[in-house]
């Protein structure tokens, strides 16, 4: 763990430098622990950054405050995702690492989808496994090209399935490349969200390879 940048974080480095690095971003009451496993499993060898919300609802870590479950404090929001993405820029030269894949889940999905609308260099793309429309009325952002993997539960209690399918038509119109798929599952993760990731990941690199050997 370390504390000598903006977040406290945790830092692996990967042994793979063909490997995009991943940002993980954990949910409500976790920590910079919280996602190491879930990162190492979907993307083997892949540098893996992992800073703490720094927001606490009850003593619990989150990376923005929310007014009620669902309802965002939408000026903290942009806040924090500004913090994070100057976050990661310091990370980037601290560790010699190219611009990440966020890997948030729940909060932290929430988080990435901010970023991305209010930062979009920040990140080379998402995997939001049960996100929701981070602001009422977002910039206009430039995502062209931008992978971005988004991962709803059908019996998701927080999140309406309108709202994640929003969000994705939010993200598609700002140019990212979004694929959105739905499980027969509740708010928490499950296997199918990480072998869904993997596959995502393993594609993305391949596509990215073919696009370097066509140029």
């Amino acid at each position: 763990m370390s504390n000598d940048l903006s977040h406290i974080h945790r830092f692996a480095p990967g042994n793979r430098r063909e490997a995009t690095p991943l940002l993980l971003l954990h949910g409500t009451g976790g920590d910079e622990s919280d996602l190491l496993p879930l990162g190492e499993a979907i993307a083997p060898g892949a540098s893996l950054l992992s800073p703490r919300g720094q927001v606490l609802e009850h003593g619990m870590p989150r990376f923005f405050r929310r007014l009620a479950e669902g309802v965002f404090d939408e000026d903290d929001v942009r806040r924090r995702a500004n913090d994070l993405a100057d976050f990661v820029v310091e990370a980037r030269d601290r560790y010699g690492i190219a611009s990440p894949i966020a890997l948030g889940y729940s909060n932290g999905a929430n988080i990435a989808a901010a970023m991305m609308l209010l930062r979009p260099e920040a990140l080379a793309g998402g995997i939001l496994l049960r996100a929701m429309v981070p602001l009422r009325d977002p910039p206009v952002a430039n995502l062209a090209g931008r992978p971005v993997l988004i991962v709803s539960g059908r019996s998701d209690p927080i999140i309406p399935p309108s709202n994640s399918q929003r969000l994705a038509v939010m993200l598609t119109e700002a140019g990212a490349d979004v694929q959105h798929r739905t499980l027969p599952v509740g708010h928490q993760l499950s296997q199918a969200d990480l072998t869904i990731a993997k596959e995502w990941l393993r594609n993305i690199g391949a596509k990215t390879r073919s696009e370097n050997v066509s140029a």
